[in-house]
This record gives structure tokens, sequence and C-alpha cells, in this order.
């Protein structure tokens, strides 16, 4: 493991391409852009051999996780053709299995993350049903040693009152509030570097492991605890 690493050249390639955000530079140096692609591959490629011991993930091969580096820029007003960081994702197996792995290297900005970032209107309802009905296990978990010094807490878009239909004086009103459910571990430039962020970014993802497996039980059971798949 760690022989793979992150080089100090595949992030020093975003921050040109920001500088040079056009088709033209692009197609100049396509060569160094296969190059560094090709690292980020590798290491993804490594992440996921090393990941798949303890998970089932779907997602083929560390190629497959990465994403485009071309923008869909359709609808967008900002029109810039290119990413300007290597992103990418692991996607866990079957419909028993909720949440996935997601990856953002770019220079000052790294992170690895997992969680719901949009849940659909069923599943906020149910997980609302089962905080009201009891928030402890949850609150374990976002208390633990292993998640605070990971991820300290739990992160994403709340409600600025209580959900309808709930108590604002409810006791897991902190809870009830999400309507995202997303955990991040960030990582400064010197530890993408370093030799052992194969070691840390693989932690991170175990890290994540109980909020998953506490959440896709939930999500594939109903109110009774019965399985809805």
């Amino acid at each position: 493991m760690e022989n793979i690493i992150i080089p100090k050249s595949s992030l020093d390639f975003l921050t040109q391409l920001k500088e040079n955000n056009n088709k033209l530079w692009f197609e100049a140096h396509k060569p160094e852009y296969l190059k560094e692609l090709n690292h980020i591959e590798t290491f993804a490629g490594a992440l996921l051999h090393e990941l798949s011991k303890t998970d089932v993930l779907e997602t083929a091969s560390g190629k497959k996780s990465v994403y485009r580096i071309y923008r869909d820029i359709r609808f967008a007003k900002d029109k810039t053709p290119f990413k300007t960081f290597w992103g990418g994702s692991f996607t866990r197996a079957t419909s028993q299995r909720r949440g996935g792995y997601y990856f953002h290297l770019e220079k000052g900005n790294s992170f690895f993350a997992g969680g719901f970032w949009g849940p659909n209107a069923g599943d906020l309802k149910r997980l609302r049903s089962e905080f009201a009905h009891d928030a402890k296990p949850m609150q374990k978990i976002l208390r633990s040693k292993s998640f605070v010094s990971t991820f300290g807490i739990l992160q994403g878009e709340q409600l600025k009152t209580a959900p309808k239909g709930f108590d604002i004086n409810h006791e897991a009103i902190d809870l009830l509030r999400y309507k995202q459910f997303l955990i991040i571990k960030r990582f400064t430039d010197e530890e993408v570097l370093s030799p052992l962020f194969l070691e840390q970014a693989l932690d991170t993802c175990k890290n994540m492991r109980p909020f998953f497996d506490y959440m896709s039980e939930v999500l594939t059971t109903d109110v009774n605890g019965a399985s809805v798949l």
C-alpha cells in the first residue's frame, strides 16, 4: 500500500487547469492529463481493492470510479469546460447496503465523504420516524470516539424549525431537522501527498460503516422492523 501515492504533479496539474480552463490548452496538455489520471485511477483501484475486503461494492474498478473531467455545461452559468478536481465514488452493492463513498482531491480542498445527499421523501420520513421513536442508536454512533475523531459532527442541510408533524420540543429535534446526512473528513495537501494517505483514506471509509450500517437497517425495514425489500 505504501507504494501507491498521489504525486504532487497530480494536484499541480489541476492548478494549471484552473488557470487555463479552455479546450485549446487542455488538448495541448492531454498527455499530461492522461498521465495524472492514471495516478488517480491507480490510487482509486488500490483503495477499492482494500475496501472490498470489508464491504461489498458494485464499482467495477478504480478506473470506473473516477468521474469524467468534462463538465456538463448545458444548463450551467459557468461555461468553463473542465472540472478542476479529481473526484470519484464507490457504490455499495444491492439495495440492502445504503450509502456510498465519495472522494474529492484538489489542492487546499481534499476530502472523503459519505452519506445521503438528497434522500427522497419516503426515506426522509422513515428516518425521522425512527429518530422520533428512538434516537439513541444514532446518537451513540455520532458520539463514538471513531466518529468524532474522524468526522467531528454530522453535516448537511437542516430545517430551521421542526419538520411537519413533529414537536419542536422533541428531545431528538436536532436529528429530526436534518434534510441531508453527510459525514466528511478533510485532508491537508501534505496528508494527500504522503505515502500514508491510502491507509488514512481506507481508515476513513471504514469509520463510515457504523453510520452506513445503521442507516441501511432503518431504510430497509418498516416501523415494526420488518424488511421492506
